[in-house]
Parts: structure tokens; sequence; C-alpha cells
């Protein structure tokens, strides 16, 4: 074999290399959107949630690409004594004030998701997802912040269980979140 026969052979393989290479790039770009960073992570606020008490809330963000979530918990805020809910029988709804651009907009989170929990025990809610409102990249939310007392047009956050123990819990932040999730 002669060395033109190799260069020959080598000018042939080059646009097929060049041409896989292309294709993959174009499938790693049009592949689903990739995670995007929540900044902070976690943040807190206070609530007042009336009989299941006031206090102190961690949020904890998470954004996949296609999901934005948020997570709540608790131990200032319980289910009352005497009372109980199965796993995956509250519906959670949180509202969070938007700032886009310099432009003031709501968006909520909710889901029906939490462990079985009983009287006395901490919540946890969530994750809630994105259903009202859209977040862009450098949106930034916070707690709304209502006055007390929270009453069912007046909330931040709404509690809703259904199994075994039925109640409607409205919540009112009573401070906005000790720093902005940045999306």
């Amino acid at each position: 074999m002669s060395i033109s026969s190799r260069h020959t052979w080598s000018r042939r393989r080059l646009p097929l290399v060049a041409g896989t290479t292309c294709a993959v790039g174009a499938m790693l770009a049009l592949s689903s959107p990739t995670a995007s960073a929540v900044v902070p992570l976690t943040a807190t606020a206070s609530y007042n949630c009336g009989s299941w008490g006031s206090g102190l809330a961690t949020l904890t963000a998470a954004d996949s690409g296609t999901n934005k979530t948020i997570k709540i918990t608790s131990t200032a805020i319980t289910m009352p004594a005497g009372t109980s809910a199965d796993p995956n029988s509250i519906t959670t709804t949180l509202k969070l004030t938007k700032t886009s651009g310099g432009v003031t907009s709501q968006v909520q989170f909710s889901a029906k998701a939490n462990p079985g929990l009983s009287g006395g025990n901490p919540i946890t809610l969530g994750p809630l997802k994105l259903t009202s409102g859209t977040l862009a990249a450098g949106d930034s939310t916070n707690s709304t912040v209502l006055p007390a007392p929270p009453s069912t047009t007046n909330w931040s956050l709404q509690i809703v269980a259904s199994s075994p123990t039925s109640a409607t819990v409205p919540c009112v932040a009573t401070t906005t979140q000790s720093a902005p999730f940045v999306w």
C-alpha cells in the first residue's frame, strides 16, 4: 500500500467523521433542557397557619430544566392533636411574588404530595410544582406577605387535607424569605 492510498482512505473518512460529530452535537443541543441552578437552594420564611401553628418554614427549591418545584418543611407548623393525613392526601398551594425585569406578578406552586402525618407531627409538603405563571432564568420569587388573620380569601399558603381528616388551612406569610429564589 502506497502513502498516497493511505491519504485517499483518510480523505474519504474525514467527511464521515465530521458528519457524525455534527449529528451528535445537534442531538445534544436538541435534547431535553438541562437543570438550572436556583440560588439559594433553601430559604426560610415565617407563616401564620392558625390552629396548625405559626413560625419558621424552610422552602427548598429545585429546577430540573422542565419542572420547577418547592418543598416546604416546618417544625413550628404541625397538624393539630387528634388529626392525621394519609400519604398524598394534602393539596398544598403556595403563592409567591415574582419579580422579572422590575415587573411584579404572582406565581403559584401546587401539588398533592405529602408523607403520612399525624397530630403534632411537623409538616412536610411537596415537592410542589409550578402550576400558575411562568419563571424564566433570572426571575426571582419571594414569599407573599399578607396581613393576619389568614382566611379563605387571604392566604399565601393553603393546605387542604382530605383523608382521613378534612380541613382547609389558610396561612399567611408574616415575613419575606431569608433570601429570594433566583431561577
